[in-house]
């Protein structure tokens, strides 16, 4: 069962990797046969490689965005953590759910995120 530590560190690797888009800061993050749902009903990026190549694709640049979260919940290999991320231009405002599972080691087996665009909401 992940400890309340094992989360912060992992949501910390997750957030340094948000920013650098090092591969080698994502590839640190996860199994290698790890499942990352982008959106509850899609099909996954499937390995450890695949998650690299696609996060790359499509990344932030760093600075781009602000990021808060809490833990909502640790159960068994699950963590579920709520999180706020606002971006600065354009300003958009958005909450995040994630249902995080981790191995033994704390590397993300399978990762799924719910995200919610706030509407008519300035970031102010």
């Amino acid at each position: 069962m992940p400890s309340q530590e094992q989360v912060k560190r992992w949501m910390d690797g997750y957030r340094k990797a948000w920013e650098s888009n090092d591969p080698d800061d994502i590839d640190a993050l996860f199994s290698e046969q790890a499942l990352y749902y982008t959106e509850p009903h899609s099909g996954p990026w499937r390995g450890r490689q695949e998650i690299v190549r696609r996060w790359t694709e499509i990344k932030d640049e760093p600075g781009d965005t602000e990021f808060s979260w809490e833990p909502l919940a640790i159960d068994g290999e699950i963590a579920i953590v709520q999180g706020q991320t606002i971006y600065r231009d354009p300003p958009q405002r958005y909450s995040n759910l994630w249902v995080i599972r981790l191995d033994p080691t704390g590397h993300c087996t399978q990762f799924t995120e719910w995200w919610m665009k706030h509407v008519d909401e300035t970031t102010d």
